[in-house]
């Protein structure tokens, strides 16, 4: 299923970039994250909780920054497994300068198998664009400066 939109974010695009790269702030705003652990460069271990309609279930999986090209793009890459499926999907996010704030575009794609792929792709693709919402809800509350956030997700 391919996933696109964008969010302006209240903060200059350099800082939007660095806090979009800060592990620390990606495991608090991730809906579901209980831990995001270093493993290597750009590589990071991921602990997570997703529910999804009546089913839930605990992922293991990774998380990878790459094609980093600072303050403009970078491409980000999540995988996970738990006993109720698997999650893979990779976006490319771009970050554009619009005076003091900076839009933050992604385009990419997920895929899931097992239990949670049963719900149907309808329910998969809603939840999905909640949880990104809601990740870059949770980026506005906790960065200073960033309150405001609009979203014109497609």
């Amino acid at each position: 299923m391919k996933l696109d939109g964008r969010y302006t974010v209240g903060l200059p695009r350099e800082r939007a970039y660095a806090i979009l790269q800060d592990p620390a702030v990606l495991a608090r705003c991730m809906p579901g994250c209980e831990s995001l652990d270093r493993v290597e460069e750009n590589e990071y271990a991921m602990r997570m909780k997703m529910v999804l309609a009546s089913i839930s279930g605990k992922f293991e999986g990774k998380v990878r920054i790459t094609d980093s090209n600072p303050p403009s793009s970078f491409r980000l890459s999540v995988e996970g497994a738990g006993k109720i499926g698997f999650v893979k999907g990779e976006g490319l996010l771009t970050l554009t300068a619009d005076g003091a704030q900076t839009i933050v575009g992604y385009e990419g794609e997920v895929q899931v198998g097992g239990t949670i792929a049963n719900v149907g792709q309808r329910l998969v693709e809603t939840t999905a664009r909640m949880l990104i919402k809601r990740f870059f809800e949770k980026l506005s509350a906790t960065e200073p400066g960033a309150a405001h956030l609009e979203s014109a997700a497609d």
